[in-house]
């Protein structure tokens, strides 16, 4: 589940990114760009750790998307910090919604070939 833990940390830098890079009051939809996927991918995340809903971050594929479209497409001219940082944590959420929730968990196999040689043979 660390990469869980990454995508929330992560969620946690889109929400503090628009008083890190001092977005104008004025640029609302850059706040609300930011905001908005922050609760998003923090929700999913944590919505991950129950055996119900164990697939949700796979949301955050959706919310990378918008990032990285909104980071490359969503301004006139060259993105500027702001933007590129969308397009950064955008293809860091890419990369931590393919990690599947118990990818540091050994085979079940595994476990029961241990089983295994353990037990007293005929």
């Amino acid at each position: 589940m660390w990469a869980r833990v990454v995508e929330f940390m992560l969620s946690c830098w889109l929400a503090a990114s628009p008083f890190i890079f001092h977005y104008s009051d004025s640029a609302r939809a850059l706040w609300w760009n930011d905001f908005l996927p922050a609760i998003g991918v923090g929700g999913a995340s944590l919505l991950s750790y129950w055996r119900p809903t164990r697939h949700a971050h796979l949301f955050t594929l959706v919310v990378a998307i918008w990032l990285i479209g909104f980071g490359r497409f969503g301004s006139v001219g060259s993105p500027g910090p702001g933007m590129q940082n969308e397009i950064v944590v955008g293809l860091l959420l890419l990369m931590f919604a393919l990690v599947p929730n118990h990818a540091s968990d050994p085979p079940r196999v595994w476990y029961s070939d241990a089983a295994d040689s353990f037990s007293p043979r005929d």
